[in-house]
């Protein structure tokens, strides 16, 4: 199991590969923030009051207030948010949230797609078909019941009860990746060896009955 540490240093590697590789437009290196009771916090020191999370508004204001608390690990270049942060009590991971929250607003690239299609990187972007639906993936050790919230999951859009069951947390690595190869496909192609590769991982935590169902499996 990837220990807080490391996990800490993933992220830092993973953030300084995609400012490297022009991905990146804003971010904030990651921290660890330690609590009483042997707990670990993988976090940013602006992550600070997450209240915002739990607002009942528009995906649109919570967009921008995130942007303006600079509650992110990274910015990419089309505005996307990526979120990561994890809770560890001594080296046994209690909690993680993994979020990509992608830009409401896509006008600037598509409105002027001739002015962006050159560069590959924008490729994905640029298309007027595209909707932007937040994705999390969330692990909570306390929280689990089986099938009806399972320990590992993926969340798609803000739908409360949307939990598709994950065989297993994720490492850093494997979620910039998933982020990466899923909507940043060919510009990740054109850089993908100039970003480290990890090859850690978490054990399993799905269920008998979730295995049952649809879900996502971690390699």
């Amino acid at each position: 199991m990837p220990s807080p540490d490391l996990v800490r240093q993933q992220i830092e590697s993973l953030t300084a590969d995609l400012i490297e590789v022009g991905l990146s437009s804003r971010q904030n290196f990651p921290i660890r923030r330690n609590h009483p009771g042997g707990k670990a916090e993988i976090t940013t020191d602006k992550f600070q009051d997450m209240s915002i999370l739990l607002k009942d508004i528009s995906y649109g204001d919570l967009y921008m207030e995130l942007v303006e608390n600079e509650i992110y690990n990274i910015i990419m270049i089309d505005g996307a948010i990526i979120q990561l942060q994890y809770l560890y009590v001594g080296d046994v991971l209690e909690k993680h949230r993994l979020a990509f929250l992608p830009s409401p607003n896509l006008d600037e690239f598509q409105n002027n797609a001739e002015i962006y299609e050159a560069d590959e990187i924008y490729a994905d972007v640029i298309s007027r078909n595209i909707y932007p639906s937040p994705i999390r993936f969330d692990f909570d050790r306390s929280a689990a019941i089986d099938i009806t919230h399972p320990m590992s999951h993926l969340t798609i859009g803000q739908y409360t009860n949307c939990r598709i069951p994950v065989t297993a947390p994720l490492s850093p690595f494997l979620f910039i990746q998933f982020i990466l190869r899923s909507f940043y496909n060919t510009g990740y192609r054109k850089c993908e060896k100039q970003i480290k590769t990890f090859t850690q991982r978490f054990q399993a935590t799905i269920t008998q009955n979730e295995v049952g169902l649809m879900h996502v499996g971690v390699p």
